[in-house]
């Protein structure tokens, strides 16, 4: 399993530091779980395969494209600082 964390600033709540951890088994295509925390609270979820397909035929996406979008917001870090917003609500 590989796993990635990352600090986020969400543009909802720009003063709180949040933490995001995604793992996945073979790619974040197959599904992938989360796990967000402020240091006070944390919130897990997982994301199947499923739910990947769905969001992209959604979007009117191809799901290679869809998936290579997740990548860069979700684990990518620093070489996608910038270009991601996030919103917790």
């Amino acid at each position: 399993m590989e796993k990635t964390l990352n600090r986020i600033h969400p543009v909802s709540d720009p003063e709180t530091t949040y933490f995001l951890q995604v793992s996945w088994e073979k790619d974040l295509g197959t599904g992938f779980g989360l796990l967000l925390s402020d240091c006070q609270c944390a919130w897990t979820g997982t994301v199947s395969e499923a739910d990947i397909s769905r969001e992209a035929a959604d979007m009117e996406m191809d799901k290679e494209k869809y998936v290579e979008e997740l990548r860069k917001a979700l684990i990518a870090g620093e070489e996608s600082a910038g270009k991601y917003n996030f919103v917790i609500s």
